[in-house]
């Protein structure tokens, strides 16, 4: 009983957590989504793009469960990296249509197989897992990527989305732990 109230419950965080990441494209132009926002070059549509290669990946690859589109081969030296950002010829729809195909993949595999069913991952030191692992994995890497999307979206035009609160309350917080940081720091007093 366990094992399906765990797999249901880290399935159903996977869920939220993709349609939270595609959100935060929402009402952007082209250039917001694809421009590099970080040293690295981290970008919007960039995180979407990688989520799809991998959750392709690792729900499919992983489990004898090959994903129906090419995936780039995870130990192509040459394409390491790619999957970050979008091409000019690569559209919105596609990666995100792309990103949408990989959860429905993905939701099969999680369906079709028990948690302790198991899996090898080549790229990995212990590659003998189960898909409660990679669940846990995916999980963590959508967590991880959304948190990313959410500084990334807040960098472009300040939308959050976590309480609803007014540009004022907004404001008002970020001086307010602005004075803080500042109080502690004798050098800026």
């Amino acid at each position: 009983m366990i094992d399906d109230f765990a797999k249901e419950y880290l399935h159903g965080e996977l869920r939220e957590l993709r349609e939270v990441l595609l959100r935060k494209l929402d009402g952007l132009s082209e250039y917001d989504i694809r421009r590099p926002l970080t040293t690295t070059g981290t970008n919007l549509l960039g995180l979407v793009k990688h989520l799809s290669v991998w959750e392709a990946r690792y729900f499919g690859e992983v489990f004898d469960r090959p994903f129906p589109e090419p995936v780039p081969r995870w130990d192509d030296l040459e394409q390491r990296g790619t999957d970050l950002w979008a091409t000019e010829h690569e559209t919105r729809e596609e990666i995100t249509g792309r990103y949408r195909r990989a959860w429905e993949h993905s939701d099969a595999t999680i369906a079709a197989l028990a948690i302790d069913s198991p899996g090898h991952v080549p790229w990995w030191p212990r590659p003998d897992v189960l898909l409660f692992n990679v669940l846990v994995h995916m999980l963590t890497e959508t967590g991880r990527h959304a948190g990313h999307a959410d500084i990334l979206r807040e960098q472009v035009d300040g939308e959050v989305d976590t309480a609803r609160r007014d540009a004022a309350f907004w404001e008002k917080r970020r001086a307010e732990i602005e004075r803080a940081a500042e109080a502690a720091d004798p050098a800026t007093a």
